[in-house]
């Protein structure tokens, strides 16, 4: 799990380890979630009371959470924590995560772009950095503890400067590598799969701040918006254009790959995709898909060279079926009768991708680490060793892993929307009714301090 500069290893999931969630939420014609989440989606916000001097205002219905985005989120989310576990080369292909993760995340942010952009822009950027720090906290001080200091890398004035995108991720944040684990407990080399998924978070910024121009420039020139970061790929890929440094090129690369299926996102939300014939991307985008495809084919893909290892073939193969994605978006404002008994397990997805993305990796490590130990048992290797070398046992480990991530390290994102912190916030029932039984109990104290004030 070493991935290059841009961390492709994060793409299978690219979330795969990427997750990225990446995030964020979109909306589709007619149902938009009213939260403003990173890569998530939270829930509806309680309908304002109407201004009697406004009737229009009462018969305005409250806005809801689009359950087909909610789907594609935790698909996404599931899918690179498989990829990252597996490393199969065929998944990003079955479903390209982190396109899609950029996507709805670019959808939000053009619709939150209707507010002053300022004020959008700040309020991502709350959303962002808290998980981020904590996950810093935690990774930082283990590697200092483990010998990481300023004479690491042989420059310590730069080593302490680098340390500050720890705290805000303008480019990747430094970590240690070839730091021994924990015998039994957590793999050699940890603090590489700990800071693996970060690239995500460093090029979701940048795409927010570049928002507002890109939002612009898809409102004059929709069609030369959407190619400009495919072409600017394709440039890198055939060496037309080559810059020095590591830093620079890893931003443009991330943003060539992905920033397609972010404008997409936008183009969606505008209403540019539906003003076009219905028959034209369903004609398109299978060609952008196969000629990545294509791409990808003719240069030795396979396990360890696959999609996050050509950015220009994964630009292609992300776009043509996020476009196609799009195109479908039924706009669900309920679930369909099939997909009803897995609200819960969606809806904490949902809630937590953020958490989900950044911890995932490490739970990975860990759950294959103490799953090799068995090894070390006779019985095991001797009769159980097809059992020892399935993955799905890792899988399950690894999710258990994964939520107990999400209930001691979940609350961080909401503290960065300014919610209630909740343990586990599945939107079942028996949770809303005692949020709302402890708001209503806060109500009362307030009132009976203000009567004895």
């Amino acid at each position: 799990m070493n991935p290059p500069s841009y961390d492709p290893s994060l793409y299978g999931p690219s979330m795969t380890t990427g997750a990225t969630t990446g995030a964020a939420a979109g909306t589709a014609a007619g149902a938009v979630p009213t939260a403003d989440p990173v890569l998530h989606a939270t829930a509806p916000a309680p309908t304002p009371p109407a201004d009697p001097a406004k009737p229009e205002q009462a018969a305005r219905p409250a806005p809801a959470r689009d359950r087909y985005f909610d789907l594609l989120r935790a698909l996404a989310l599931f899918r690179v924590v498989l990829y990252h576990l597996t490393g199969w080369a065929w998944l990003p292909l079955v479903f390209p995560s982190m396109g899609v993760m950029f996507a709805l995340a670019g959808n939000l942010m053009a619709r939150s772009l209707k507010r002053p952009p300022v004020q959008v822009i700040r309020g991502r950027i709350r959303r962002l950095l808290p998980p981020l720090w904590l996950l810093g906290v935690v990774g930082v001080t283990g590697m200092v503890i483990q010998g990481w200091g300023p004479d690491a890398d042989g420059h310590p004035g730069w080593w302490w400067i680098h340390l500050a995108y720890w705290i805000v991720p303008l480019s990747d944040p430094p970590y240690a590598e070839g730091l021994p684990g924990i015998h039994g407990f957590l793999g050699e080399n940890w603090a590489v799969d700990l800071a693996g998924p970060l690239w995500y978070i460093r090029a979701y910024l940048w795409y927010v701040l570049l928002s507002p121009f890109l939002l612009k420039a898809l409102r004059a020139m929709p069609l030369v918006t959407l190619l400009a970061p495919l072409a600017l790929s394709a440039a890198f890929n055939f060496g037309y254009l080559t810059l020095p440094g590591e830093r620079i090129p890893s931003a443009l690369t991330d943003f060539s790959t992905f920033g397609a299926c972010w404008i997409l996102g936008m183009a969606h939300q505008e209403g540019i995709l539906r003003r076009i014939p219905r028959y034209v991307v369903p004609s398109v985008a299978p060609i952008f898909a196969a000629v990545g495809l294509w791409y990808a084919l003719n240069h030795d893909f396979g396990e360890g060279n696959d999609l996050d290892s050509m950015p220009m073939a994964q630009a292609l193969w992300s776009f043509g079926t996020v476009m196609l994605l799009l195109h479908l978006s039924p706009s669900w404002s309920e679930w369909p009768r099939r997909l009803r008994r897995w609200d819960r397990v969606i809806t904490l997805l949902n809630s937590r991708a953020v958490t989900i993305y950044l911890w995932h990796n490490t739970c990975i490590l860990i759950a294959a680490t103490m799953w090799d130990q068995l090894w070390g048992i006779d019985v095991m290797w001797m009769h159980f060793s097809w059992l020892l070398e399935s993955p799905w046992p890792v899988l399950a480990f690894t999710w258990v892993l994964i939520g107990s991530c999400i209930v001691w390290f979940g609350w961080a994102e909401d503290l960065a929307a300014k919610r209630r912190p909740q343990v586990w916030p599945d939107g079942s029932k028996k949770g809303a009714k005692k949020g709302a039984k402890r708001g209503t109990r806060q109500q009362t104290g307030r009132r009976a301090r203000r009567s004895r004030g």
